[in-house]
């Protein structure tokens, strides 16, 4: 690991100077990810800024019956949280679907965020990457490329995001508070991540100086009939090959209010926005769904290892909804 300088940050304010008078400096929350990386050489910044003492640790209710989620609150917190896992189950499984109990005793809900790949080639520092080295090329595409993307790749990069947490923060319409210099802003959870088209290293549309200070979740009262399922090699300490995070309310035997997002298939959390038209308004059955499920897949492409993961989407896209529409949304 590279010598590093390290700083502790005893508010926002002054973590967004230290960030911005130091060049190659990253924030430090959690670490599960970015000591990782370091370990491996991949991430050598100069500088920490370890913000762990910021008061963002809360979560709270909020006046029109939405929720906001500080950034350093843990995961494991959130995923026990009593409103979270009554008003947002799906968020709660998510969580509790990912890493070990003792990861998420550390992960914070900013650090998951910006997460990165866990692509092989990415962190095998003798193959090519563009992610890790912009214009080397991707040997993913002509590699082992099983857990790979089949939605919104190009041939720069083939990489999929790893979080489960953000994959329902996308079904559920969050937006995520930041603060840089002089100014705050809101960004929605399916604009804060990017598709690699040709600039794969640039994971977020954060800017250098900003910081998260917050998640904010709408008042979604069908959110109460939502879930996640993760289709993955193991039970425990896998990624995900494919993951689906939904949420619908069903009138009438009509589809009143539908969410839906993939994980595992992109270099994004995946909201699907095609599946959606096609459910909004239809009659809730097995033929719309499947059928939902083949729209938002047409444009899928798959690659020598994981074509397999076209048709487990649209099956696993199925299931989720049969279950939620079934009587009570019993799983």
């Amino acid at each position: 690991m590279k010598n590093f300088a390290y700083a502790r940050a005893q508010d926002a304010d002054t973590a967004v100077q230290l960030i911005t008078q130091n060049q190659n400096a990253k924030f430090l929350s959690g670490g599960t990810n970015l000591v990782d990386l370091m370990r491996e050489n991949i991430e050598q910044p100069d500088h920490l800024i370890d913000v762990t003492g910021l008061p963002l640790a809360q979560v709270e209710e909020l006046p029109g019956g939405g929720v906001s989620i500080g950034a350093l609150v843990r995961n494991s917190h959130l995923a026990a949280n009593q409103i979270i896992r009554e008003r947002y189950p799906v968020l709660s499984q998510a969580i509790l679907m990912g890493a070990s109990a003792q990861i998420r005793n550390m992960a914070t809900t900013g650090g998951n965020l910006m997460q990165r790949t866990r692509c092989y080639y990415f962190y095998d520092t003798d193959a090519r990457c563009n992610k890790r080295e912009p214009g080397t090329g991707c040997d993913a595409l002509e590699g082992f490329n099983r857990i790979h993307a089949i939605l919104g790749a190009s041939d720069d990069c083939i990489a999929t995001h790893p979080s489960d947490m953000c994959v329902a923060l996308a079904a559920l319409d969050a937006t995520v508070h930041v603060t840089g210099t002089g100014v705050e802003r809101t960004i929605p959870i399916v604009e804060f991540h990017r598709l690699p088209e040709d600039t794969p290293q640039i994971d977020t549309n954060l800017q250098p100086d900003e910081l998260i200070t917050s998640v904010e979740l709408p008042a979604l009262p069908f959110a109460r009939n939502s879930m996640y399922r993760k289709v993955r090699d193991r039970a425990s300490y896998a990624f995900a090959l494919v993951s689906v995070a939904a949420a619908l309310e069903v009138e009438d035997g009509t589809i009143k209010n539908v969410r839906l997002a993939l994980g595992g298939v992109a270099h994004k959390p995946w909201r699907a926005t095609e599946a959606e038209k096609v459910l909004t308004g239809a009659k809730a059955d097995e033929e719309i769904f499947k059928r939902a499920a083949a729209e938002e897949l047409k444009a899928a492409r798959g690659y020598k290892h994981n074509s397999f993961k076209i048709e487990l989407a649209e099956r696993t896209i199925v299931s989720v909804l049969k279950t939620l529409a079934s009587e009570g949304g019993a799983r």
